[in-house]
């Protein structure tokens, strides 16, 4: 394989997205443009996901070698679940689907097998990012972003750039509390935004309802509750109404707080389409006070799973200035 080079001039540089079952390597261009990608998987549990972006960005490497073309790059930007320290790269947290991945000196092992200049940030604030470049939030300086998957996480702009708050963990909106007499929560919370609206969430609510009514659960998904309340399943639809009720009062919080121009919300939950988002929609506008509501747009996220691996290339850019940092 030919030799790195760095070039901070480089219109090009590596993108990875870490996430439970997969990684997504590409080569990106500074206007967010995929040359080519590659997909590893996760491996959780076996592998060390550090090795595995490794193994990642060497195949995108490797393309860069059969292809004749030198690679000079400005550096390597990677989003990754858990709880990121912004300055080191290191994961303070990660969930229970990447086990053993807590104190993982991501940015310094990929710093000492690549020789590049590389930043780590939390998964949604780098989607955050592609929003920012790509999608909806090209024309806004103030954004708020949700995701809801299998937990839910959140980003923050602020002034046209993302708020990491002192270490960077800001904008953790799954762990905002929506009843303080709610679910209890694994992080020693009650009434947690994501015990109502995570994949996982919505899933074991309906578990739990059907358990109560004797019905076996058969290993439904929240996914599969879903598709019930858009068939019009009365259950599902109570389920939902929960979902809903929870993430217009954490909405509405957050947008009193914050006062963003653009909502955006995306995640495998958001994947009923239209339907979900104007509920979510209603719910906002039933809860927030109406000078808030002026001008505010609350949209879906800027579509494709490969939105990660985009916004974490975008960082080597997005951070080029920022003289308190160093890549």
């Amino acid at each position: 394989m030919c030799q790195i080079v760095h070039d901070p001039d480089s219109i090009y540089a590596i993108g990875v997205d870490i996430g439970g079952t997969k990684v997504n390597a590409g080569l990106i261009r500074e206007n967010g443009e995929i040359v080519w990608n590659c997909r590893v998987e996760t491996l959780a549990g076996q592998a060390n996901p550090a090795d595995r972006a490794i193994d990642a960005i060497t195949n995108v490497l490797k393309f860069l070698d059969h292809n004749g073309i030198e690679p000079r790059l400005k550096g390597i930007g990677v989003g990754s679940s858990g709880q990121i320290e912004w300055r080191t790269g290191s994961i303070l947290f990660g969930t229970e689907l990447i086990p053993g991945y807590v104190g993982t000196p991501l940015k310094q092992m990929l710093k000492d097998a690549f020789g590049l200049p590389v930043l780590v940030d939390n998964d949604v604030n780098v989607l955050c990012l592609t929003e920012k470049v790509l999608g909806t939030g090209r024309d806004a300086n103030h954004l708020l972003c949700l995701a809801l998957g299998t937990g839910v996480g959140g980003a923050l702009m602020i002034n046209g750039r993302i708020y990491h708050g002192a270490w960077g963990g800001a904008a953790e909106a799954g762990h905002m509390s929506v009843d303080f007499k709610g679910l209890p929560c694994l992080c020693g919370g009650a009434g947690c935004l994501e015990q109502y609206a995570s994949g996982t969430g919505i899933a074991a609510r309906m578990r739990r309802r059907l358990s109560e009514q004797g019905v076996p659960d058969k290993g439904i998904t929240a996914r599969d509750v879903i598709a019930l309340w858009q068939a019009g399943d009365r259950i599902a639809t109570e389920i939902m109404d929960e979902t809903f009720a929870a993430l217009g009062t954490a909405l509405a919080s957050l947008i009193h707080m914050f006062n963003p121009e653009v909502v955006i919300i995306g995640g495998g939950v958001t994947e009923a389409g239209e339907m979900f988002i104007n509920r979510v929609r209603e719910e906002v506008r039933k809860k927030t006070m109406r000078s808030f509501l002026k001008g505010l747009r609350i949209e879906p996220t800027f579509q494709g799973n490969l939105s990660g691996m985009i916004g974490a290339a975008l960082q080597v850019w997005e951070y080029d200035t920022c003289d308190h940092r160093k890549m």
